[in-house]
Parts: C-alpha cells; sequence; structure tokens
C-alpha cells in the first residue's frame, strides 16, 4: 500500500472511530476494530488486558529489544455539536479529546511497520483505555501487562492544537502534570441569619479554609517547584436567609513529583482540621491520587526527537517545550520502564484552533500519516537491522 492510499485509509477508520465513540472500559466495539486491524495486518493480536486493553505483538528478525508504542481509545462524555458526516452517533459520547486520531495513527504505524518489516526486535502496539479518568494504565499494569509483555522503552504522543499541524514538541523530565483529587466536608451548626451567634457557621469556616489553601504554593512549595491547588466546587445546604450546617468544598490539584503531592496533602490535611477546631466544627478530609505525573527519560526523549526530526525535519521539533498541567495516564507506564511522551500539533493554518474537551473539537486528518510514520521511524532507529 503506497502513503497516499495509506492516508486515505486512516481517514476512513478515524472517521469510523469518532462515529462510534465509547467511554472508559466501555471500549468493546473501538477493542474488537482495532484487534481486527492487526490481526489482518498478521499481528499477533491479545485482547481484555485491563478490561478492554489490546495489545498487539510484532517481532522480525533475532533482535532482543522490545519497544512499546502506545495509543489511548476511549471518549469523553460530551454531547458532540461539529454537524459533521461522521458525527457520533452515541448519545453523550464524543472523541473530543483526539483518541480516535491517537488509535488510528498507531494502526498506521503498525500497518507501515507490518509491511516493511525494516528492524530487527519486537514491537507492542499498546491501545490503552479509560485514559480519561486516568485508570486504565493501571488497570493494564495490575493485569500484568510487564510481566505478560515484557517492554524495553515506552512511547506515547498526544495531539495538541495550539500548534501547528506537524509540529513534535517534548521535554526531558515533568510534560504532564499529576492530578490529585479533594473533598473536604464541614459540619457545624447552622441556624436563622438573622442570629449567627447561635450557630457554628460553616460557611465562614470554608472561606478561611479556601484562602488558607493557596499558601500552600505561596509558601509552601519550594519556589522552583510547580504546583496548583485549585477549589472548584462549593457546597452548602443553606438557604438565602439560613445559615448552613454543612459545607462540601471539592478540587484537585497539580504537581510534578510525588514529594510535593505529598506535602500538599499534609498540609491541606493540617490547614483544614486546624481551621474547623478553630471554629468549633468538625472536619472529613479525604485527599486521593488520580494520575501519576509524566516525567520523561532524558535518552528517551533524545531518542524521540531524532526520530520526530528524521519525519518532519529540525523546524518543527520544539525539544523543550514548557511543561502543561493538564494530566496523562501513560505516566504510570514510564514509572516502570524508560520513555517519552511528545505532542504531535494539529493546528490547520489559518483556522482557529478548538480547545481539547470541546463539543466542537475534530482532530486534523492531515497529521495521521506523520505520527504513524514517527513512530515507524522510532521503531526502525531504535531497533536497527
Amino acid at each position: 500500500m503506497n502513503k497516499e492510499e495509506l492516508k486515505k485509509q486512516l481517514i476512513e477508520w478515524r472517521h469510523y472511530l469518532h462515529t462510534h465513540p465509547e467511554a472508559a472500559f466501555e471500549e468493546v466495539n473501538t477493542s474488537a476494530f482495532v484487534a481486527e486491524k492487526l490481526r489482518e495486518m498478521g499481528i499477533e493480536v491479545e485482547t481484555g488486558v485491563g478490561k478492554t486493553g489490546v495489545v498487539g505483538t510484532l517481532k522480525v528478525g533475532d533482535g532482543d529489544r522490545v519497544i512499546g508504542l502506545r495509543a489511548d481509545m476511549d471518549c469523553i462524555c460530551l454531547q458532540e455539536a461539529t454537524g459533521l458526516p461522521y458525527q457520533s452517533q452515541n448519545e453523550n459520547r464524543m472523541h473530543a479529546c483526539g483518541h480516535d486520531g491517537h488509535t488510528t495513527t498507531l494502526l498506521g504505524a503498525a500497518k507501515l511497520l507490518s509491511e516493511s518489516k525494516d528492524f530487527s526486535g519486537t514491537v507492542r502496539f499498546v491501545f490503552q483505555p479509560a485514559e480519561e479518568p486516568g485508570h486504565g494504565s493501571l488497570a493494564m499494569i495490575e493485569d500484568g501487562f510487564f510481566e505478560r509483555f515484557p517492554i524495553d522503552e515506552m512511547y506515547g504522543l498526544h495531539n495538541w492544537p495550539n500548534w501547528p499541524a506537524g509540529t513534535f514538541a517534548l521535554r526531558e523530565g515533568g510534560i504532564m502534570a499529576s492530578e490529585d483529587n479533594f473533598t473536604i466536608r464541614i459540619k457545624g451548626k447552622g441556624g436563622h441569619a438573622s442570629s449567627p451567634n447561635l450557630t457554628k457557621d460553616p460557611l465562614v469556616t470554608a472561606a478561611e479554609i479556601v484562602l488558607a489553601l493557596q499558601t500552600i504554593v505561596a509558601r509552601n512549595v519550594t519556589p522552583t517547584d510547580t504546583a496548583v491547588v485549585s477549589c472548584t466546587e462549593f457546597e452548602t445546604d443553606g438557604a438565602h436567609n439560613a445559615i448552613p450546617s454543612n459545607v462540601v468544598i471539592k478540587g484537585d490539584t497539580r504537581s510534578f513529583s510525588p514529594e510535593v503531592s505529598k506535602l500538599i496533602e499534609e498540609r491541606m490535611r493540617a490547614i483544614c482540621e486546624h481551621i474547623c477546631s478553630m471554629n468549633n466544627s468538625e472536619c472529613e478530609f479525604t485527599y486521593t491520587h488520580e494520575f501519576a505525573p509524566t516525567v520523561n527519560h532524558a535518552e528517551n526523549v533524545k531518542y524521540a526527537a531524532d526520530a520526530a526530526r528524521a519525519v518532519v525535519g529540525p523546524d518543527k521539533v520544539i525539544d523543550n517545550c514548557p511543561p502543561l498541567m493538564g494530566s496523562e495516564d501513560f505516566g504510570r507506564f514510564i514509572q516502570e520502564v524508560p520513555g517519552c511522551f511528545l505532542f504531535l500539533g494539529n493546528l490547520r493554518d489559518g483556522v482557529e484552533g478548538t480547545p481539547l474537551h470541546n463539543s466542537h473539537f475534530d482532530y486534523n486528518d492531515d497529521v495521521l500519516m506523520t505520527g504513524a510514520e514517527f513512530f515507524a521511524e522510532l521503531v526502525r532507529q531504535r531497533l536497527p537491522k
């Protein structure tokens, strides 16, 4: 299959996946589609890895090294509003983050490598479920992923609508942040708004907590480290003329190291419990770790950058891009093995970019081949004949 024929094939596959999106751990049709295409290429396939994950294995020659290439498959729970001919047919399900493009890109790389066989070693094509909630990589790992499918180094990419189409961006170290979630429940004593002296006002207590939490980044985190603490929800059982008895504060925090994450959790807990105690109110504090930070290994950044330059030229490779405070489930994989995560720009010329997770988002088909060729070139360079 020549390049133009493959590009046409990839667009057809991507549009099919866009039409039939499935959310986290629902990817039954998507997994079956991926497995079918891989088998047609003569690639060994294992399904049901981490519930709905798929792993394809292609061994060529006698090389003993193994490269893992990963794509995410799930969509988000959003009603699509693009009006495209291939718009989602599933209610409240949409590929608004481009995982349809990522899946297709990796299938394209599999197609290129299965036909050329111009490397020596083993490639694992890893199609991960449930990236959006941050549970898919852990599900695969807990299902024995690395024991069942040994890998020496691993790579993944994500489209990015703020960089021009065909641009690769990566960096050594933290490239995407962890995400931790918190819930603070404050129990006081409600009453009539005219008699605050007879209450234990949890609303005032909660307001103190929200402000005090901002001191963690300003006064506890080392200034050269990066962190965010955001209160995003504020719920009460009060009324216009009634001081509430209960307040719930929810939100998330972002950082690039387990040490900073631990520091934030400890300081948050102390602040919440002591302010509540000071105001004669009860406090229940919960803190959960949803996404690990995505921290690139230096050597693998160099390998990925070399492959990207070979495909698009040096002018389109940003090898020290700024880190992003968003989170990516790929981070857990490269806590286990060396690897690199990078971005592929998909901004169309002369068109204002549509943000990820927007009901009007649509992946740029023009970068499907770019991503596929990058993955294939990376394998050739890392597994030379």
